[in-house]
């Protein structure tokens, strides 16, 4: 399970890019938007989460580009901006979830897999079958 973080802030990146491969998933981290974009749209993702306030590129402005190449993976906006028109914004812009900073990480680890789920991709991080 491959998972891109966008986010421009230094320690959250590192916090969430930790947090997300103790849980067994491998992370692509991007500290900018122009990066950011490279990553999801050349890189085998499986789900994005995306700041919006990015350097560069907006993370509204990633969204778009990768709705419009055609990439279908969940993208989770995970963002300061807590107005509900950002939210409705966000959400028509193609992202699938919208989660306020400050955050529970377990939080966003079941809106991750929740996305997954319903989008038949893995919702685990680790495959298993039974006896063989």
């Amino acid at each position: 399970m491959r998972v891109l973080v966008v986010e421009d802030d230094d320690i959250l990146r590192e916090q969430l890019t930790e947090r997300l491969q103790a849980s067994g998933y491998v992370v692509d981290a991007a500290a900018e938007g122009k990066q950011g974009l490279y990553y999801a749209l050349e890189y085998p993702i499986d789900i994005a989460i995306v700041d919006l306030g990015l350097p560069e590129i907006n993370g509204m402005d990633i969204i778009k580009e990768l709705r419009n190449k055609g990439k279908d993976y969940p993208v989770i906006i995970l963002t300061a901006r807590t107005r509900w028109q950002n939210r409705v914004e966000g959400l028509e812009a193609g992202a699938d979830d919208y989660v306020d900073k400050p955050f529970h990480h377990e939080e966003l680890l079941a809106r991750m897999r929740a996305l997954l789920r319903r989008t038949g991709r893995w919702s685990q991080a680790e495959f298993s079958c039974g006896p063989i």
